[in-house]
């Protein structure tokens, strides 16, 4: 399987990174080498990554919770449309809206708007309305559809998210890292992986290799449903209550070095064994 998977990636392009001049000095680990003034990276330390995620996720949807897939350049949007609606997990494609994690109430607010809007469209009660207020309604629906539409079926703060490019989703990063909610990142050589807690090296504008790495994940996701016992949809966590506070208060705590691919096989063994165990693997 391992082989495969590094032909599949290699074929993808995964390896290659940013232009020499783009490079952030952070991303050293990761590169094996040069050529034509374009970094080139260490598909071992990609194989890695992936093999971390996937026991991560796997785990973690195992235990009844969901992850949120966020990548809105454009090379993301088709693969994560595609693979993460296929396993029934939310994403958010568009455009993340600042305080779609911080402020989740306000976002089921806004959801619950997009209800009332399509009811009176079904029930035709929209026609009742003038010309103008008709428009101005039929507007504010598409508006909320193309910017949620995506999470309108997570009801709850995600258990994790899978980013693509931590440059462009910088502000998804910094609210999931406030709430304690842990990230797995496809990163280029232009990123910074101190923002991810699994970072995944490889080219993050292809869409072979963006594809190949949501498809993979996704495919944890799905060993990690059919892991799932009975009772996994339940949430323990407190919901927000009247006056706005955060669903996620009781979990700020974050266990976030528990889930970097570089502490993974040290000190992180005992908060996660199987991604300490991931993480001693043979690589290919």
């Amino acid at each position: 399987m391992a082989s495969s998977l590094v032909q599949e990636l290699l074929d993808a392009g995964i390896h290659f990174g940013q232009r020499r001049s783009k490079w952030n000095p952070k991303m050293q680990r990761y590169i094996f080498g040069e050529r034509n003034k374009t970094h080139i990276i260490d598909i071992r330390q990609t194989v890695r990554g992936l093999l971390l995620a996937d026991r991560f996720i796997q785990n973690l949807v195992g235990s009844g919770k969901d992850v949120c897939f966020v990548g809105t350049k454009r090379q993301a949007r088709s693969a994560i449309e595609k693979h993460a609606a296929s396993v029934g997990m939310p994403f958010v494609t568009n455009r993340w809206l600042g305080g779609t994690l911080t402020n989740f109430r306000t976002i089921r607010e806004r959801l619950r708007r997009l209800d009332e809007l399509e009811r009176l469209h079904e029930s035709g009660e929209i026609q009742s309305y003038s010309k103008k207020m008709a428009a101005q309604l039929e507007r504010e629906r598409k508006k909320i559809s193309r910017n949620l539409e995506g999470i309108r079926a997570m009801t709850q703060l995600p258990g994790a998210m899978i980013v693509i490019d931590t440059t462009r989703e910088e502000n998804a990063l910094h609210e999931a890292r406030s709430l304690g909610i842990p990230t797995v990142c496809l990163v280029d050589t232009d990123g910074d992986p101190d923002l991810a807690d699994i970072a995944i090296p490889g080219n993050d504008d292809s869409m072979r290799s963006i594809d190949v790495v949501i498809r993979y994940l996704c495919e944890s996701v799905v060993r990690g449903k059919n892991a799932r016992p009975a009772d996994a949809g339940r949430d323990d966590r407190p919901a927000d209550d009247a006056s706005g506070g955060s669903m996620a208060a009781a979990y700020r705590r974050s266990r976030r070095a528990a889930y970097r691919a570089g502490e993974a096989a040290g000190e992180s063994a005992e908060a996660d064994p199987a991604v300490a165990t991931a993480a001693q693997e043979p690589l290919p």
